[in-house]
């Protein structure tokens, strides 16, 4: 919403074009007495346009991997080994593997479009970190976090899982970049930010709510459920592709071999 607040302020400056109306459109957003009914008129605008896109799927899988937020760096797992007597070595050490992961995440993506294609490496990278998550889950539920060994496998479970996560991040912004018009890309782009960014208020607010440590193994679940709805989504949306689909992504080897 600020995004579009900032555009629309600016005379549409991040458009691709301007348009006579720009400034009457201006005079009108910094109208105090309208901003209720602008701001409803700009998200039901967005969100429009949003569930519209080709690619919608992809994007979706992007907002869906923003419910995770238990089993990934953060307060919540923080507070979790803390509580657990971990050592803050091990805790610190995590942390740094998880930002690891993150760098080598992006020259891996890179290396697998080129192999693979940008589909496939999409799904990739969404089956490999639902299946670590639910090794790290496992992990958890067989209540041997406090022995080092099990910790260890869990917390490198997540950590690997990073890899997958970030590798996705790229992928995916690549994949809604090719099927977005240029000329809708703010919108859409912006509106994907704001579902996301609503997924991890409502994740962090459950959170606040299940605020006893006994209750970690519920958001666990839902988290793993959330990164597992991500890829089945986006493979169920790789292998019933439709002809708008196939026509964008025509030089991707998936849909090469399938015309083949």
């Amino acid at each position: 919403m600020l995004g579009q607040l900032i555009n629309r302020v600016s005379c549409h400056a991040l458009d691709s074009s301007r348009t006579a109306t720009d400034e009457s459109i201006c005079a009108d957003l910094l109208d105090v007495r309208r901003i209720v009914p602008n701001s409803l008129r700009a998200i039901k605008h967005g969100w429009n346009e949003y569930k519209q896109q080709t690619v919608l799927p992809a994007s979706a899988a992007t907002v869906f991997l923003n419910f995770n937020v238990a089993l990934a760096p953060g307060a919540i797992m923080t507070a979790l080994l803390m509580h657990r007597g971990t050592s803050p070595s091990i805790v610190g050490a995590f942390s740094g593997l998880c930002s690891i992961m993150g760098l080598v995440a992006t020259f891996i993506s890179s290396s697998l479009v080129k192999r693979v294609g940008i589909l496939k490496a999409g799904a990739a990278g969404l089956i490999f970190q639902a299946s670590l998550l639910s090794i790290a889950l496992t992990v958890y539920w067989a209540g041997s976090i406090s022995q080092t060994t099990p910790l260890l496998i869990f917390l490198a479970s997540i950590a690997l899982s990073r890899l997958g996560h970030m590798s996705y991040d790229v992928v995916g912004t690549q994949i809604v970049q090719t099927g977005v018009p240029a000329s809708k890309a703010n919108l859409i782009g912006g509106m994907e930010v704001s579902i996301a960014s609503l997924a991890e208020l409502v994740m962090l607010a459950m959170a606040i709510i299940a605020n006893d440590v006994s209750h970690f193994g519920f958001l666990a679940i839902l988290s793993v459920s959330s990164v597992a709805g991500a890829a089945w989504m986006f493979c169920r949306w790789l292998t019933n592709p439709t002809d708008e689909q196939r026509e964008l992504f025509m030089v991707d080897p998936l849909y090469q071999v399938q015309a083949i």
